[in-house]
């Protein structure tokens, strides 16, 4: 079963083209410490089923998928909820 994980904020590049907007995401663990990763790493950890990404919105949680572009990237978006804006793109930055 995969471990489950909430991102909280990210870091974003100057690009325009949102397939290669996110660099990092990260959030806080049960105990307060903070943690980042680097988007290839979540594609990695999702297509390994090793854990599972969510982002928390409205008291729900909408969960984090791997999508390919138009180019043949690989990265992270969340499943379609009908809210706008975007869940990842609208969170804070990470420190």
């Amino acid at each position: 079963m995969p471990k489950t994980q909430t991102i909280r904020c990210i870091n974003k590049d100057d690009r325009k083209n949102p397939y290669e907007r996110i660099i990092n995401v990260g959030g806080a663990n049960p105990n307060g410490s903070r943690w980042k990763l680097s988007q290839q790493q979540v594609v990695r950890d999702i297509e390994a089923g090793e854990w599972e990404f969510y982002v928390g919105r409205d008291n729900s949680r909408v969960k984090v998928i791997v999508a390919v572009s138009p180019y043949n990237n690989k990265y992270i978006k969340t499943e379609a909820d009908g809210k706008e804006p975007n869940n990842l793109l609208s969170l804070p930055e990470c420190p």
